[in-house]
Order: structure tokens, then sequence, then C-alpha cells
């Protein structure tokens, strides 16, 4: 069932898209990419300036503003996509993030130390630099997911929710 919250959560999720988008772009603040910060559109786009233009077209412009005090590129104009026409997401789009790797040449300096800390580990950063696609990354949450099910089915009140 969807629910809309009525206020706010944080300055930088101000609409039930960025709520939505959030766990799939909130990567990109492990990476040299902006997550839309500094924008009205916070975690509903990513870029930056040294994005190929011809691939990314959408364009952007950070400036401070109340959720941003010094957003990545302030000033600067970024080239990136915007996912505010994305369909609604019920999974986890890494697709976007492999995307923007691969497009920077896949420099050694795309992740940050930031970026293990919102993955939880390294395992994602190595899977993405050993050229996994979405699809295999998925393929390796299958154990542990299925181990959770079991760990989780005794404080299921209901049989049918999942």
């Amino acid at each position: 069932m969807s629910y809309s919250l009525p206020i706010k959560p944080s300055p930088n999720l101000p609409n039930d898209k960025s709520i939505n988008l959030y766990p799939s772009t909130c990567f990109f603040e492990g990476t040299p990419l902006s997550e839309g910060r500094g924008t009205s559109m916070q975690f509903q786009i990513f870029g930056s300036p040294s994005l190929p233009k011809d691939t990314y077209t959408f364009t952007f412009t950070p400036q401070p503003n109340e959720g941003a005090k010094n957003p990545k590129f302030s000033g600067e104009l970024c080239y990136g996509k915007d996912l505010r026409g994305e369909d609604k997401l019920d999974y986890l789009n890494l697709q976007w993030l492999i995307d923007a790797y691969n497009a920077t040449g896949k420099q050694a300096s795309f992740f940050t130390n930031f970026f293990t800390t919102l993955a939880g580990t390294k395992t994602l950063q190595q899977q993405i630099e050993q050229g996994m696609n979405a699809e295999e990354i998925r393929l390796t949450w299958k154990e542990g997911l299925e181990k959770y099910d079991l760990m989780r089915k005794k404080y299921m009140l209901y049989d049918d929710v999942k």
C-alpha cells in the first residue's frame, strides 16, 4: 500500500519521488558525482561537470540552499540524468551507478571511502569494478535474502504477508 508522508523527512527529501529514488541514488554521495543536492531535485537527478554531455544531456547547476550549504559543484554546470520521469521503484536500481562508473572511464578515484559506508562493505564497489552487471550483483544477494526470509518467518503474524 502506498503512503505519502505529510511532511518532508529531510530538506533533501522534498517529495515522494525523492524518497522512492533515495535508496538507489544515495550511492552517488560516495562518488565524485552530485546526487542533486543544491537543487530542488535532490536524489531525483545525478551528474557532474565531467560526465560526457553527449550521453548525459540533462543539465543542472547546484547552488547553496536549505538542504546543502556547500553542494558538490556549486555554481558549475553538471551533465547528468533526470530520474523524475522514472516509474516508481520497488527494487534497488544499480544500473544508473554502473552506467555512470563506466561513463567516467572506470576511474580508480570514482568510489570514495564514504561509498563503502553507504554500501556496508567493499563488495558492491569490487563487483562494479570487476564489470558485473546489475543482475549479476543482485544474484549474489540471493542466499543472504533467503536466509533472512527464513529467520523473519517466525516473526510474521500472517503467512500471506511478504
